[in-house]
């Protein structure tokens, strides 16, 4: 349900898919109609594709988009954000700019801008294609709180939003931006051991996936520390308590721990 428009003109420099899930939950969400969103691409057949799904207004050139714009998405790979920001540059009315690049600092995106140039830097991840996704965002310098809260209900219509510092950026790569990812792992090994005591594949990874969507429900719905949740699965002497020692003996744990640190350091890594 919409709680009202946005009333602003958005330009999505880039139209890959976190691109399109944004566009997509903005309209769904009712906070900005087609007319108010255009987009730029190197790709013109991805441009017909999202005209044509959307509706939306589109463009051969970067600095009419901006020139166009009153928000400016950068939803471009972090390889050609400096070729970007030139246009960008070229065409400045002193828009308030959501950088969505992976790994790139506020600090570098401003280098390219003009003095002053308010930035917000956003991590969200694959979910947010299918509206459940969860973004973690930076205000930097002047930004308003007008425009963060904008900024906000522009993400929170593709899942859920949540405030960090911006040193904080790379730990939220590592948990939830390469997250999905290990749970998908997850889902695929519980599945495998359905299939191994004897369950049909489909019927197997059905199970798999609609067990954790619940899980990642109830900790959500009820608020409760996951080790609570667990808790009150495993009772005395059952068959959860048994698995969960294999679990703990298998290092599962410890090894979740170790791939989130690995991808933190690794995006502290691209981010030089």
């Amino acid at each position: 349900m919409s709680n009202g428009s946005l009333k602003t003109r958005l330009a999505f420099i880039g139209a890959g898919q976190m691109a399109e899930a944004l566009i997509g939950g903005l309209l769904t969400a009712g906070l900005c109609e087609p007319g108010e969103v255009t987009a730029t691409d190197v790709s013109q057949s991805r441009l017909r594709l999202m005209k044509e799904r959307f509706g939306i207004r589109t463009a051969s050139e970067n600095r009419e988009a901006v020139a166009w714009g009153q928000v400016i998405i950068l939803a471009v790979k972090p390889q050609v954000l400096a070729v970007v920001l030139v246009d960008v540059m070229a065409a400045w009315r002193d828009q308030l700019v959501i950088s969505i690049a992976a790994g790139v600092p506020i600090q570098r995106i401003a280098a390219g801008l003009p003095d002053g140039a308010r930035i917000v830097r956003v991590m969200p991840n694959a979910p947010a294609l299918v509206g459940a996704g969860m973004s973690a965002f930076t205000l930097g310098p002047g930004v308003t709180q007008a425009e963060g809260r904008l900024a906000t209900r522009l993400l929170e219509s593709v899942g859920r939003a949540v405030a960090v510092d911006e040193s904080q950026m790379n730990a939220v790569t590592g948990l939830s931006g390469s997250g999905p990812a290990y749970v998908c792992v997850a889902i695929e090994a519980l599945a495998d051991g359905g299939v191994k005591m004897g369950l049909p594949r489909p019927i197997a990874e059905q199970l798999a996936v609609q067990t954790v969507l619940g899980a990642a429900r109830m900790l959500l719905e009820t608020g409760e520390h996951p080790a609570r949740l667990k808790d009150r699965v495993a009772s005395p002497g059952g068959t959860t308590i048994a698995g969960l020692h294999q679990l703990e003996q298998g290092g599962v744990r410890n090894a979740l721990i170790a791939a989130v640190e690995a991808a933190t350091k690794r995006s502290e890594e691209l981010g030089h």
